[in-house]
């Protein structure tokens, strides 16, 4: 049987009358890249703090490894390396002595731990270069090198690659890839950067305003993310049950703005263009095109799916 590395159930985070985080139920199977997808301030943050033992829930169970008691879930969490928002480091030490004073502080054993770790993450070669002179890229590496200290089987990354330039971004998401396949880390990151995402994750869960709305494989989202033909119109409603009744096509979507995506039909657009236009639908545009991630969240927020 597959161990679930994470699993949350009814995980819910108040504060006063403010649910942040509302009965998310999320599941992580080993050596998966989690991607937690939303909006800022949709509840992601505070997710991987409570799986980190950083903020208590108010409500719900948080399972690590197959465990769930309080006792049980401290030793766990020794085996999980998390970075959370901006890590803070010492400016006048270098990286090198930055993660010797945690790996003291949090009683990790074996000085290797820091070189292994900075190898981990490409800063072997910092030298005496003081954390102030550091780039974002290079506070982001170290920041990942201070989680991997532990040598985790879990990393909870929040949005890691926030601020980072391009090449930054790709430095960072190869290091990631590298992690999961060398040593099957799994790993959840969260992020709004949903095109970076994509060339990570092998699973993804979306949240909008606390509430986790669905959970999906990669290979399962690409099916869903298939070629279509979007139509920009006049008047969505009246186009789609034209589309239903004359043509018979029931596989589509409607979105917000007067879009319609049609998911049959596609050797044979001038059949639609006929229909709409001979009906008295204004037709502004269509065009031949594969949806992607951004595209998929806005419509599971905000679309009508059909068929």
């Amino acid at each position: 049987m597959e161990e679930n590395v994470l699993v949350t159930r009814g995980l819910t985070k108040r504060y006063g009358s403010a649910t942040v985080v509302d009965h998310a139920d999320i599941v992580i199977p080993k050596g998966e890249i989690y991607g937690l997808v939303g909006r800022n301030g949709a509840g992601k943050t505070t997710i991987i703090r409570m799986v980190s033992a950083q903020t208590l829930p108010s409500e719900g169970e948080v399972e690590l490894f197959g465990n769930t008691g309080e006792r049980e879930l401290q030793a766990a969490r020794s085996r999980t390396g998390a970075m959370v928002e901006t890590p803070s480091f010492y400016p006048y030490l270098t990286a090198r002595e930055n993660l010797e004073y945690y790996r003291r502080q949090r009683g990790i054993a074996g000085k290797h731990v820091v070189e292994d770790a900075l190898e981990q993450a490409n800063l072997t070669n910092t030298g005496n270069k003081k954390f102030k002179t550091f780039s974002l890229g290079m506070k982001q590496r170290l920041g990942l090198a201070l989680a991997l200290m532990n040598r985790p089987d879990l990393l909870l990354l929040d949005e890691p690659i926030n601020g980072l330039d391009p090449e930054g971004i790709v430095e960072f998401r190869n290091l990631l890839l590298e992690l999961n396949r060398q040593y099957q880390t799994t790993i959840l990151i969260s992020s709004h950067i949903l095109s970076e995402l994509q060339n990570l994750a092998t699973c993804y869960g979306f949240i909008d305003r606390g509430k986790m709305l669905e959970q999906v494989s990669a290979v399962a989202l690409a099916e869903k993310c298939r070629d279509c033909l979007e139509l920009k119109v006049d008047d969505a409603p009246r186009s789609a049950a034209l589309l239903e009744r004359e043509l018979g096509y029931r596989d589509f979507e409607v979105l917000p703005g007067g879009v319609i995506r049609l998911y049959e039909g596609l050797e044979s657009p001038q059949k639609v263009t006929n229909l709409l236009i001979g009906q008295g639908i204004s037709l502004y545009g269509m065009d031949h095109r594969g949806a992607n991630l951004e595209d998929y969240f806005l419509n599971l927020i905000g679309g009508v799916r059909h068929g």
